[in-house]
C-alpha cells in the first residue's frame, strides 16, 4: 500500500517578502497538495514570530478551505493552554460545518511562543503557571460529546453549532508525554520529528502499546512529521535546505527572523554555537533527489511504524517548495487528481 503523505505549513515569511505574499503562496501550495494526492494539510499556532505569517490555524483552514476540494485541513496544532476549550470546540465544529468531513483538530500543550507572549495571551500569571492540560483536554472532549457529568456546572450548555461533532482529535508531541496520553485517550498522535532531537521510534511505539480504542477511533493512528527538501538534483535540494539551516540556527540562538535566501545562507559565517546547532538539525533533515528522499522516509516510517508521514518543507522560493512536494508525491505514487478547487 502507498504510504499516506501529508503536509505541515507554518506559512513562512521570506526575507524581503510580506505576509500577503506568504498567504498567497500558502494558497498555491494548498491547491497543489490537493491535486497531488496528499492526505491532509495542517497549520500550526505560533505567536510573536516575525518569520511566520499566521498565529491562528483556524483562519488558515477557512482561508484555503474554499480553494481546495478533497484534502483534509487541520490544526497542527492548537496550543490548548492559550485558549478556552469551549472556544476551540466551537471554532472547529464551525469549520466542520463549513467543510464537512474534511477537518482535523490537533492539540498541543506547549505555548507556541515565549513566556511573556504566553502571559499576554492568557492574561494572568495564575493561568500561565497552571499545569492543567489533561483537565483542559477532558473539558474539550466533553464539549464535543456533550457528556459533562450531571453535577458539572456546564452540563446544560452546548458548543455551537450543536449539530456538528468535534473533528477527529490528534495529540501533538515532541516527547513521550503526548504519546502516553494519546494512547490512553484513544485518539490520534502526531510526533514533531521536524524539530525534536529525540528519536521518534520510542514515542510512536509507546503510543501503540498504550492505545485504548474508543468509539471515534478503533485503531491507533500515528503521524510522524519530518523536515524534507527534494529536488531534481541533490545539489539543488541542499541549496533549498540551506535556508532552514540558517533560520534554525538563528531561532535556537534567540534571533528568530524571516526565512533567509540560499545566497545569504551560503555567505553566512557560522559561529561555533551555530555550527553545533546546524549539525544537529542537519541530522533531522531529509534532503536529496526523489529516490534518496523516498528511501530515507520509507526507512524511518518502517522503524517507527508510522501510519502516515507529514512533510514539512520551507523554501525561499515558493515554486521550489511546490516542486519538492510534487517530486515526493510522484516518488511515492500518490493518486494525483485534476480535481478543480471548490468554488
Amino acid at each position: 500500500m502507498t504510504l499516506p503523505l501529508s503536509a505541515l505549513d507554518l506559512v513562512p515569511v521570506v526575507d524581503g517578502g510580506s505576509s500577503v505574499a506568504a498567504l498567497r503562496s500558502a494558497g498555491e501550495l494548498a491547491r497543489a497538495l490537493d491535486r497531488l494526492g496528499f492526505t491532509r494539510l495542517w497549520y500550526a499556532e505560533h505567536h510573536n514570530m516575525r518569520g511566520l505569517a499566521t498565529a491562528h490555524p483556524a483562519l488558515m483552514i477557512a482561508h484555503v478551505g474554499g480553494q481546495t476540494s478533497r484534502i483534509r485541513l487541520g490544526a497542527g496544532g492548537v496550543m490548548l493552554p492559550n485558549h478556552s476549550p469551549l472556544a476551540v470546540a466551537e471554532s472547529y465544529k464551525l469549520l466542520d460545518a463549513m467543510h464537512p468531513g474534511r477537518i482535523d483538530l490537533g492539540i498541543g500543550r506547549a505555548p507556541g511562543t515565549d513566556g511573556l507572549t504566553a502571559l499576554a495571551l492568557r492574561r494572568s500569571r495564575e493561568a500561565l503557571g497552571a499545569d492543567d492540560f489533561p483537565e483542559q483536554l477532558a473539558e474539550l472532549l466533553a464539549w464535543g460529546s456533550g457528556s459533562f457529568p450531571d453535577d458539572h456546572a456546564f452540563r446544560e450548555l452546548c458548543a455551537i453549532p450543536d449539530d456538528r461533532a468535534l473533528p477527529p482529535l490528534y495529540l501533538l508531541g515532541s516527547s513521550d508525554f503526548g504519546a502516553r496520553l494519546a494512547g490512553q485517550l484513544g485518539v490520534g498522535f502526531a510526533f514533531a520529528g521536524h524539530f525534536s532531537m529525540d528519536p521518534p521510534e520510542l514515542p510512536l511505539l509507546d503510543y501503540r502499546a498504550r492505545f485504548r480504542p474508543r468509539s471515534t477511533l478503533q485503531h491507533p493512528h500515528a503521524i510522524l512529521a519530518l523536515p524534507v527538501h527534494c529536488a531534481d538534483t541533490e545539489a539543488a535540494a541542499q541549496r533549498m535546505a540551506s535556508s532552514m539551516l540558517l533560520s534554525f540556527a538563528r531561532l535556537r540562538t534567540g534571533r528568530p527572523g524571516r526565512l533567509p535566501s540560499p545566497e545569504e545562507a551560503a555567505a553566512h559565517v557560522y559561529t561555533p554555537q551555530e555550527q553545533a546547532i546546524v549539525e544537529a538539525y542537519r541530522r533531522l533533515q531529509i534532503v536529496g533527489t526523489p529516490a534518496q528522499v523516498h528511501a530515507r522516509i520509507s526507512a524511518i516510517a518502517a522503524r517507527a511504524r508510522a501510519d502516515e508521514i507529514m512533510i514539512v518543507t520551507h523554501a525561499f522560493d515558493p515554486a521550489a517548495r511546490i516542486r519538492s512536494y510534487q517530486l515526493i508525491a510522484e516518488a511515492f505514487g500518490l493518486p494525483a487528481t485534476p480535481t478543480a478547487a471548490a468554488s
